[in-house]
Formats: C-alpha cells, sequence, structure tokens
C-alpha cells in the first residue's frame, strides 16, 4: 500500500445522450458554465490541494486522450495525470481493472458525469473505512442505493429497489482506504462473471469486499448534479450559475446589453444590442447581435444573429442567424433562415 491518493475518473463511452455535442468531443469537454464538465469536476476537489501527494486517473475510451490531455495541459497544467485507456466498454469494474495499477493506496472514485456539493477536506487524512456518498431521493428505484445498518455501516448496495423503503442513492462517489481490495474484488467479479448484459458494474465488486467484511460507510451530499443528458445538462448550468459561476464582464464588452442574471459572459465574448438571461452561459470568442438568449448554453466561438433562443446547446463554433426557438446543435454547425 503506497501513500498516495489516487482520484480515479472512469470517462469512457460515446455519450450518446448529449449527442450531437458529443459526436465532436468527449463528454467531459462539454461546456457548462463557463467552464467544461470536466473543469467543474476537478473544482470539487479543490480542498485537497494542501495534500502533495494527489494524482489524477483519467480512464477513456480510444481516441478521447488527446482532446482531453490537451485541454488539461493548457488549463490545468500543474495537476498530475495518468491516462489509462478501456478498450472496450465492458462496464464500471472493467474500467478500474485497466487501471489497477493505480489503485494500491488511497482511491477517491468519481463517475465522469456526476457532480455533487460536498467538502472533502476531511480527505487530507486517511480514513479507516470505504465510504459511498449518497442523497435521500423522493423515489429510490430509479437508483442504486445504500443499505445501511443501526449503526451506519454499509451492509449492501442495491441496485434499482423495488420498494420506496430505503431512499439513499448512491450518487456515483467511492472512497477505498486501501484500493488493493477493491482490486481483488473485481478480479473475484470477473472469474465469477458478476455481470449484467456483459458489463461489469462496480456495485457487485463492493459487495463481494462488504461480504469479506471490509468497513464501509455513508457520506450524505448535500447537491447531487447530473451532466449526462441534455435536460439535465441544462439543469447543472442553472444551478452553478445561480451558485456561485456568473460573471457579467466590463462594460466594454457588452453594447445596448440588458442582463437578466445570472448569467456567465466570457471575457472574450461581445454582446451587442441584445437581452440576456437569465442562465445563460456565452463562451469565449462569441458575438450575439441583436438576439434574446435565456437558459442556454453557448460553446467558445459562437455567433448568434437576429435570433431568440431559449432551452439550447451550442456546441463550438456554431453560427445561427435569424431562428427562434430550441436549438441542439453540434459543433461548427450552421443555422440560418
Amino acid at each position: 500500500m503506497t501513500d498516495k491518493l489516487s482520484i480515479i475518473i472512469p470517462m469512457a463511452g460515446l455519450g450518446s445522450r448529449l449527442r450531437p455535442l458529443t459526436w465532436s468531443r468527449p463528454k467531459p469537454l462539454v461546456s457548462l458554465a463557463g467552464a467544461t464538465v470536466l473543469d467543474h469536476l476537478l473544482s470539487m476537489f479543490k480542498a485537497l490541494d494542501t495534500r502533495d501527494d494527489v494524482e489524477y486517473v483519467f480512464v477513456m475510451s480510444p481516441g478521447q486522450q488527446t482532446l482531453i490531455q490537451a485541454h488539461m495541459q493548457k488549463t490545468h497544467p500543474h495537476v498530475k495525470v495518468h491516462y489509462v485507456e478501456q478498450p472496450e466498454k465492458k462496464g464500471q469494474s472493467d474500467a478500474l481493472w485497466h487501471a489497477r495499477e493505480f489503485l494500491s493506496g488511497e482511491a477517491l472514485i468519481l463517475f465522469s458525469d456526476t457532480l455533487i456539493d460536498n467538502d472533502f477536506s476531511f480527505l487530507t487524512a486517511r480514513q479507516p473505512q470505504a465510504i459511498a456518498w449518497v442523497k435521500a431521493v423522493p423515489d429510490p428505484r430509479r437508483f442504486g442505493v445504500a443499505e445501511v445498518d443501526a449503526n451506519g455501516k454499509v451492509t449492501r448496495l442495491i441496485e434499482k429497489p423495488n420498494d420506496m423503503n430505503n431512499n439513499l442513492a448512491v450518487v456515483g462517489c467511492y472512497y477505498f482506504p486501501d484500493g488493493d481490495h477493491l482490486v481483488e474484488a473485481i478480479e473475484e467479479q470477473v472469474q465469477r462473471n458478476i455481470s449484467l448484459k456483459g458489463e461489469y458494474f462496480l456495485v457487485d465488486a463492493i459487495n463481494l469486499m462488504l461480504e469479506k467484511n471490509h468497513p464501509m460507510r455513508i457520506e450524505q451530499v448535500k447537491t447531487w448534479l447530473d451532466a449526462g443528458t441534455s435536460e439535465a445538462l441544462l439543469d447543472t448550468n442553472r444551478h452553478l450559475l445561480e451558485t456561485g459561476c456568473s460573471h457579467v464582464p466590463a462594460i466594454g464588452q457588452l453594447e445596448d446589453t440588458i442582463i437578466i442574471p445570472p448569467v456567465f459572459i466570457h471575457p472574450e465574448a461581445r454582446v451587442i444590442t441584445s437581452i440576456i438571461g437569465p442562465h445563460v452561459s456565452i463562451g469565449a470568442g462569441s458575438l450575439v447581435q441583436h438576439s434574446s438568449i435565456r437558459d442556454s448554453i453557448l460553446s467558445p466561438g459562437t455567433h448568434i444573429t437576429n435570433s431568440n433562443l431559449e432551452g439550447s446547446l451550442l456546441g463550438h463554433d456554431v453560427v445561427v442567424n435569424g431562428l427562434i426557438g430550441k436549438f441542439n446543435l453540434g459543433d461548427n454547425s450552421w443555422a440560418n433562415w
């Protein structure tokens, strides 16, 4: 067991629920509240900056590394990152198996479309037992839940329960004081072929650990956000803008424009004779003129003219002219009336 904390983020997958935004870029690089989904993920761990032994491990599909690595080198040049490829889509446990060389020691695992509001500062010291982050939800039947005994100890994880008796949904974030035990459980899971439709799920490996009396407790989160679908991305954008990610630039970038907060307008964007907001994110290099935009995400390089947009997701370098309505356009799209 080594003295380091590995923050492992499985991000393999096609991001099909976010198409067309993900036709040309990995899901973690989709724009969100003035940054990318990946940037917001990494910001969750600022409390761990005091540790000098933290390293990140990104588990990706073939072909994803070039764009993600370039983004990390540009935006987070001082972050130590290892890049691991998952050759086939065989589930969460399989992704972690390919990253097993980094699982010796403390490991914090978070799935890439999960954003939570939680203070990780207590992880500046090694914890005595594993942790599953949970949130109480009105209807737990769509999620996996943690079954907890009277002492607060997790006894098992249940995927999509049939009843409403337990509402502690697992949010996709786990801590292990010794990742070697998880690797052993994944190896047993694969040997016993504990899978569903050809995919190996992490909850099954964790249940094998619980059967061997490896202790696990829960940590409840205040906010659980999702960035895995178009509607969820807009919901999350609204929340982040309302809770600190808004930014209105200097007056020189705004000409005859009305701002209805909260909004994020990048310092390198320009807005002319328009109405912006609420809940709008406008990326770097964008130009909006003679338009009304609300509840939308405009990625860097978008050009919007004479349009009225609401509930829209626009990829990088999209051009829209003279349109009214709700649009979801991938990178380099062009729409004109």
